[in-house]
């Protein structure tokens, strides 16, 4: 970095590198609304569209000094760590609107109405949709955004025991394809909109799990039935089958022997609930949509439930490659610009992306990243006579694929750096001394 900047290699120092970390959260509304714009004039970004979704990421160390950093929920399988809840919002395209860090045993349907109201006082009333999973909103604040002045629409997920409650709305009316393989009903209920799908993927993999975890079930009760342990023994094997196998295990009944009574295969017995069994299979694969937007197509609205996966993608990305996970630091104010750095790294990546969209459409983000990363900066010392040395910081030349490739993105390489001088005491290679 110093030499692409032209400065002293000390400018990126970890200690002030540190430093920085300290200055950068005053800036995080102001870039924001800079972001936006900026998405905008490039790519003619929309932000009508809201997919709002919720993640967790966990740290290191005791964290005494981060009063956020609180047990809770890990969706990392960090159970043993403390964590931190972070709220992003993005567009169908990938665009990020603005994120948030809460503590770590918030509620994920407590978040919703303090963004709905962070969203507001940075860009203003308009009308926008709210694209959210099942779990994220409450019966309250849906009532409040269908009244709200300026009425916030709202698309989310709805449990499956609404689902039953208003089958009979559905049951004539005739199905609609959107994809090959998912096909949708709308029926209007309560000054609402609900939007039933299915999905013959979806059926396929809820079965098949379903189906592998009741055979790992049963299995381990023919296990227990042909070993017959004592009874308390039993009971505890019984209860880690079940854990394990979730809800699948309340598929099976069982007949288990009375307290005084020995573990025998006759006393000891279970069968599978077929009938249970085929019920829960119709309903595999189905899924339930509501919304306040009335007269919307079906289509639409499914296509736009399914974008949650930007979501998704996002928080995939910060977690891997761009290392929001875990969290080192010691400060609450370092934490959070660390989230921050991330979501910066984020943004770029973004933008790559759609401008890749524009000029390199055959070509994918990470494929670009990594014909990118054969450039290096690499230094070239040369002995003097005099005892020192003349050193050339050099980038590497491309290859003719990737001339081709950054004349694509309209990208130019920087100048190569100016030479140097350097005595041959000061931190040269260890090898270039034995020569």
């Amino acid at each position: 970095m110093g030499d692409l900047l032209g400065v002293d290699e000390s400018i990126a120092g970890k200690d002030r590198l540190y430093r920085c970390l300290d200055r950068l959260l005053v800036h995080k509304k102001d870039l924001f609304v800079f972001l936006r714009q900026r998405w905008h004039e490039l790519f003619a970004a929309r932000f009508d569209i809201l997919l709002y979704d919720l993640t967790s990421t966990y740290l290191e160390g005791e964290a005494e000094a981060i009063p956020a950093a609180k047990r809770g929920y890990s969706r990392d399988g960090r159970p043993d760590c403390l964590q931190l809840v972070i709220a992003l919002v993005v567009t169908p395209e990938g665009f990020p609107l603005a994120y948030e860090v809460f503590d770590g045993n918030r509620s994920d349907k407590t978040t919703l109405r303090e963004f709905l109201s962070k969203i507001e006082s940075m860009y203003g009333k308009a009308d926008r949709v709210w694209v959210m999973d099942r779990g994220i909103p409450t019966e309250a604040v849906l009532e409040e955004m269908r009244k709200a002045e300026t009425a916030v629409h709202y698309l989310v997920g709805t449990p499956r025991a609404r689902m039953r409650k208003l089958e009979q709305n559905w049951l004539d009316l005739p199905w609609r394809k959107v994809r090959d393989s998912v096909q949708v009903k709308l029926a209007e209920a309560d000054g609402e909109v609900y939007v039933l799908a299915k999905s013959e993927g979806r059926q396929a993999k809820e079965m098949a799990m379903r189906r592998k975890k009741l055979a790992r079930f049963l299995w381990k009760l023919r296990a227990m039935r042909k070993s017959c342990p004592k009874r308390d023994q039993l009971l505890l094997r019984i209860g880690a089958a079940k854990s394990a196998a979730g809800r699948a295990a309340g598929f099976v009944e069982l007949l288990l022997p009375a307290a005084t009574e020995a573990v025998t295969p006759n006393s000891f017995t279970f069968r599978v609930r077929k009938d249970k069994l085929r019920e829960a299979e119709l309903g595999d694969g189905h899924y339930l949509l509501r919304t306040n937007l009335v007269g919307e197509d079906p289509a639409v609205l499914w296509e736009r439930y399914i974008q949650l996966t930007q979501v998704e993608a996002a928080f995939k990305s910060m977690k891997s490659e761009l290392g929001v996970r875990p969290v080192f630091h010691q400060k609450q104010e370092r934490v959070e610009a660390h989230i921050f750095v991330a979501f910066l790294s984020y943004c770029l990546l973004v933008t790559l992306k759609n401008h890749l969209a524009a000029h390199a459409p055959g070509l994918t983000l990470r494929a670009v990243l990594e014909k990118l990363s054969k450039i290096q900066m690499i230094d070239v010392w040369l002995p003097t006579t005099d005892g020192r040395f003349l050193i050339l910081p050099r980038h590497t030349e491309p290859e003719p694929e990737l001339v081709v490739l950054l004349h694509k993105l309209k990208l130019t390489l920087p100048p190569q750096p100016p030479p140097r001088i350097r005595a041959k005491a000061t931190n040269v290679p260890s090898k270039l001394l034995k020569m």
